[in-house]
């Protein structure tokens, strides 16, 4: 064992034996309990930051020690690869959108190797290949074929100088990203698969998820959106026509003073062909994109159609207004408006002079003032005719009886929850496989011409998908007929919807999944991501795994049993004021602070001598270049000091604040277990441990030692709180630093460096494996069995009793652990301390904690 710690010798060599003896290949084993952790995959976006590296410490952590508790464990790992960033990166390095792609996978694999990550690479894949994409252009023709999949006309954002359709991240400020144009909203024809058809039970089966994060199950039942309310038709005055709207406020419902629809509705259309200012305040809301979270803030703005609906219950005629606030890929594109008892709805009368009808009041109050303000509230009816009275429950009932008796409404269950559209217009996707022929129908692609290649060899010109351009592409026959192939290309949350699947058999070519391995595997026993997925690829993986269950893939309801959530990694962000009055940001990397007593930074200067501003903890990012370089750290400081940093500094879920201090200590840590090993190592062959000729002393730091087994097993493997872990180590390290050089003192040592060398491998390996051989352990760490604390040691022989006297601290005294209360008020009394306070008074009442504390109440 050499001296010194130099982790840049170590960790390549240990890296090297891993890749060798392919330490960490999974193979399915039945007579062994597996266990699959999983970190979501990374975007190939050319560089790891230190998010990547936070996410796939934990997973390697969790994977390591399941591997030392006797688990049979898979950890894989792929790309990302599809999606708009490959695209805009092409664009601008004049190149294609694949050999930019492949490029920064092989740089990242070679980043995500370098940190030791314990990855089953024979299971690699990168989304981005025809092996992979091929199973999903299958599996999208096997549910259109089960009625799970359709085509419907739906609002895209479009450019009219680029003619091309944005996602809604080029759209900026309503107007292109590339050329400022205001973009529009056109309706076109895309693809959607029934989510909705599986709404129940992707809600009710949140109750069986007990290892997710309650935050996490909570914003999946808000998405989802389970609400019972009544589908309610109202005729239209002088025609035909009538409007569906759904509330689930029938209370309300003798409250209805207008009726807002959608610009897009059929009614508004129809109105507004002989109103041509109708018709422009309708262009002017299609062309401005809402998004649901900002309809309450927003500026209500609405037109009258001239039209009225006919309340089926009282006959009243209330206006049709068109209102900016509907929109027509909501519930019908229709809302009955009760402004004196909904606040958007009152906001929009009181603007634009409507009635505001009070019909419910509080249980036991007057009736409200709703002129001023909306009356939100549950209560019971007045004002209502035959309903006044009922409280909210019971004029549900009755209102939507008497609306079910006349044909005018039906109780519903209703979702926030829509199909999910998986149409994009863009080129670097997994095409649609879907073929129009010559007489306008519409057909999957036979399985014998999947995968539908997306040609890789092209030229980016920053307007169209060259697949869109190219009109030979699209050419192709089906059954000896003209053929035209779809050129949309698939939504990317459809590859990450499976691929934790595709890892059970990533080269199986039969089929989208080899059943039983697929069945060995799953569910995914770990997963762990960012919590900002909670709402749509969390969802959408749920909802494939259910499909997948439903074609008889794999046998399990659930894809993932357990979630972690990682928090953000933050760091200082620093700028100083160019000579326009902009920020210029500085890494902090390049920049050298002071701090006073309380480590606050109280001035802060860069490279070029430069005083810069302080802004803060901030999450890393380009845009105020504050990131840190996880390559440049771990050639500077070793990948174990910046794993144990990251599993040190904060507890996984929370945010992470980047400090070279912290990493520089983290460091100190290390190189003082290498010092302790390597002393103790120099001082020759170890004595055999007798327990039976143990001291008090080391019987009590042999105590220490199994006590720091048991939680640091519990902290890591149940309560996953690896931060208290390592701490407990670290105290750990301070008691054995107490030991002699006695053979029993190096026993004890011996074994305890054993241990803290198990149980700090899934955090540190590579120090760790080689601690372990220092040691003369046979084989390697990797293969150890994780320490069991042995309860024989934890039983205390003697206790440490505080004497207090009136609630003070008057003396301690070491007691034998069975002493009873009588004896060691005997035994209190004899100490000098309480003698001193307790003379001449009298003693009222004594207060034993066992084995802890007695306090003597005196007076």
């Amino acid at each position: 064992m050499q001296e010194q710690y130099v982790p840049q010798t170590i960790e390549p060599s240990v890296q090297q034996r891993w890749d060798t003896q392919k330490t960490f290949k999974a193979v399915e084993k039945v007579d062994k309990e597996k266990f699959y952790c999983l970190s979501m995959f990374p975007y190939p976006s050319g560089r790891l930051h230190m998010g990547h590296v936070r996410n796939y410490t934990i997973g390697d952590v969790v994977s390591r020690y399941q591997r030392l508790n006797g688990k049979n464990v898979l950890q894989p790992i792929g790309w990302d690869a599809f999606g708009l960033p490959a695209e805009n990166a092409a664009i601008k390095n004049k190149t294609a959108p694949a050999p930019w792609t492949y490029e920064n996978i092989e740089y990242m694999k070679n980043q995500l190797k370098m940190l030791g990550l314990g990855y089953d690479w024979d299971r690699e894949l990168a989304t981005c290949k025809p092996d992979y994409y091929r199973w999903e252009q299958w599996f999208f023709t096997k549910l259109y074929e089960k009625g799970l999949v359709y085509k419907k006309t739906s609002s895209v954002n479009w450019c009219p100088n680029d003619m091309t359709v944005l996602a809604n991240e080029q759209v900026v400020d309503n107007c292109c990203w590339r050329c400022d144009t205001p973009v529009e909203q056109k309706e076109i024809p895309q693809w959607f698969i029934k989510i909705t058809d599986y709404a129940e039970e992707l809600l009710s089966d949140i109750d069986n998820l007990d290892g997710w994060p309650e935050m996490v199950k909570t914003m999946q039942r808000n998405w989802i959106g389970r609400s019972e309310g009544v589908n309610i038709s109202f005729n239209i005055d002088g025609q035909d026509e009538h409007l569906e709207v759904y509330t689930t406020r029938p209370d309300t419902f003798m409250g209805v003073t207008y009726v807002g629809i959608a610009a897009g509705h059929p009614l508004a259309l129809q109105a507004a062909e002989g109103n041509p200012e109708l018709a422009a305040f309708i262009e002017e809301c299609k062309n401005t994109k809402v998004a649901e979270a900002e309809l309450a803030t927003m500026e209500k703005k609405g037109m009258a159609t001239g039209l009225y609906a006919i309340h089926p219950l009282d006959g009243r005629k209330v206006p049709v207004w068109v209102a900016n606030f509907v929109l027509m890929n909501y519930g019908t594109g229709a809302v009955m408006a009760v402004p004196g008892h909904d606040l958007r709805d009152h906001e929009f009368a009181t603007k634009y002079g409507l009635e505001i009808k009070p019909v419910i009041k509080p249980v036991d109050g007057d009736a409200p003032n709703v002129i001023d303000a909306a009356y939100a509230e549950k209560g019971v009816l007045f004002n209502s005719g035959e309903f006044d009275g009922l409280d909210f429950q019971g004029a549900f009932d009755a209102i939507a009886n008497k609306l079910e008796a006349l044909g005018k409404g039906k109780r519903t269950v209703n979702y926030r929850l829509r199909d999910w559209g998986v149409s994009r217009q863009r080129y670097w996707g997994a095409p649609i496989p879907m073929l129009t022929l010559a007489d306008g129908t519409v057909v999957p692609t036979p399985a014998d011409q999947l995968p539908v290649l997306l040609p890789e060899d092209v030229v980016m010109d920053g307007i169209q998908s060259p697949i869109k351009a190219d009109a030979e592409w699209a050419k192709t026959t089906y059954n000896g007929q003209e053929a035209f192939r779809e050129t949309d290309t698939f939504d990317t949350f459809m590859e990450s919807s499976w691929y934790y699947a595709r890892y059970c058999s990533p080269d199986y070519d039969k089929g989208m999944l080899d059943p039983a391995a697929a069945n060995h595997w799953l569910p995914v026993d770990q997963y762990i991501g960012g919590i900002e997925h909670a709402c749509m690829h969390l969802l959408y993986a749920r909802f494939f795994h259910k499909l997948l269950r439903d074609a008889g893939l794999v046998n399990s309801d659930e894809p993932f049993k357990r979630l972690l959530c990682q928090g953000m990694v933050l760091a200082d962000a620093f700028y100083y004021k160019d000579e326009k009055g902009g920020n210029v940001w500085v890494s902090p990397l390049d920049v050298t602070v002071e701090r006073d007593d309380k480590g606050r930074i109280t001035k802060a200067v860069d490279n070029e001598g430069r005083e810069v501003i302080h802004s803060g903890m901030t999450k890393m990012s380009k845009s105020k270049n504050n990131g840190i370089d996880p390559q440049l750290m771990v050639e500077r400081y070793g990948a174990d000091t910046v794993r144990l940093f990251m599993m040190f500094a904060s507890p996984a879920e929370m945010t992470l604040e980047w400090s070279d201090s912290g990493v520089e200590g983290a460091q100190r840590f290390l190189r003082r277990l290498w010092r302790m090993t390597f002393e103790h190592v120099g001082a020759g062959a170890v004595p055999p441990q007798d327990l039976a000729a143990l001291n008090g002393d080391q019987q009590a730091l042999r105590r220490e030692l199994h006590k720091t087994i048991k939680k640091v097993s519990d902290d890591v493997g149940r309560r996953q709180t690896f931060n208290t872990a390592i701490a407990a180590i670290m105290e750990l390290m301070n008691h054995l630093a107490k030991l002699g050089s006695d053979a029993q003192d190096r026993a004890l040592m011996q074994e305890a460096l054993e241990a803290i060398a198990v149980m700090l491998y899934p955090i540190t390996p590579h120090i760790c494996c080689e601690l372990w051989r220092a040691l003369g352990k046979d084989g390697e760490v990797d293969d150890a069995i994780w320490p069991v604390a042995d309860e024989a040691a934890l039983v205390e022989n003697e206790k440490l009793v505080v004497l207090q006297v009136n609630g003070k601290v008057r003396g301690k005294i070491t007691v034998p652990a069975d002493i009873n209360q009588q004896q060691i008020e005997e035994l209190a009394m004899t100490d000098v301390g309480v003698q001193k306070h307790t003379e001449g008074k009298t003693i009222r009442k004594v207060i034993y904690v066992a084995g802890k504390l007695l306090n003597i109440v005196a007076n």
